[in-house]
């Protein structure tokens, strides 16, 4: 016959027996669940790469077409490099799975398909009739482009995020994809062939330049007014639909020159402003002081 003491010890040890069994279910629901997050995070910070993984075989291939004469094609290609390129970085931003290794990945994929892949596509389909001066030329813009992601990879703290300093390699691949989208016909004449190598000396000369150019990176579709962006750029597409060789080769044509007539209306604002304003003459009359 238990005694009551006997029971209150069966139940005490009952007890004791279902809170290690609760705590160790608890325990076991933990480590699933901190095994799923990490597989989540994992897959969190591969997606930015998987897109310039995408980026870099865009840009091989654009490689192969130009060898093979197909310079629709690898404009087409180069085009929808520059796409993933600007995607992988805006992800990883918004995932917050931004990482040095990210960084210098897509560093090394943008010399491959903003630098080699639009410089052979140039070389390929007008410069073969030019001889050394062409590969020369093709050799300057690769060179040119290294130097541009070189000097983006050690910025470490731009001083304005809203404006890149020098034309970026990017939106120099697709200046040129553009040329060539609009004629993707090889160039035979040797005049035509001498004035676009002088836009690849131009924008070549323009990414290691200390021209800024607009970054895009402070438009938010989150903000009330955003609406107005979104017109913009329905409007866009339906252009492009419409003529998108034309309308490509201005967008394009519009952002390498925006940098320079930037830099223009500054000077000459800054020169007008000794003359016209009251401030000015004060500064005027304080240099010509003996």
């Amino acid at each position: 016959m238990a005694t009551p003491g006997g029971q209150n010890y069966d139940s005490s040890r009952a007890e004791s027996q279902s809170g290690e069994f609760h705590n160790r279910k608890t325990k076991v629901k933990r480590k699933r669940k901190e095994i799923k997050d990490k597989k989540f995070r994992r897959g969190i910070y591969i997606l930015p790469s998987t897109f310039t993984i995408g980026n870099i075989f865009c840009g091989f291939y654009a490689i192969i077409a130009s060898f093979k004469g197909d310079f629709y094609i690898a404009a087409i290609l180069i085009g929808i490099a520059f796409v993933l390129d600007s995607l992988d970085g805006r992800i990883a931003r918004l995932t917050h799975s931004s990482s040095p290794f990210g960084l210098e990945f897509d560093s090394l994929a943008d010399i491959i398909s903003f630098g080699v892949a639009p410089s052979l596509l140039v070389f390929s389909w007008a410069f073969t009739n030019l001889g050394r001066v062409g590969w020369l030329t093709s050799l300057i813009f690769i060179i040119c482009g290294a130097m541009r992601l070189a000097r983006f990879n050690i910025q470490k703290s731009p001083v304005d995020t809203h404006y890149f300093v020098g034309l970026p390699i990017p939106a120099t691949a697709f200046f040129l994809a553009t040329l060539v989208f609009y004629y993707p016909h090889r160039i035979e004449n040797k005049i035509t062939s001498v004035f676009i190598m002088g836009l690849v000396y131009l924008v070549s000369f323009l990414m290691i330049s200390k021209l800024r150019y607009r970054s895009f990176k402070d438009i938010d579709f989150r903000k009330r007014k955003s609406y107005f962006i979104v017109i913009i750029i329905a409007l866009f597409f339906w252009l492009v639909l419409i003529h998108p060789q034309l309308v490509l080769l201005a967008l394009s044509s519009s952002f390498v020159l925006s940098g320079i007539l930037s830099k223009m209306l500054a000077l000459w604002k800054r020169h007008k402003l000794p003359t016209t304003s009251p401030q000015g003459e004060k500064i005027i009359e304080e240099h010509h002081q003996p």
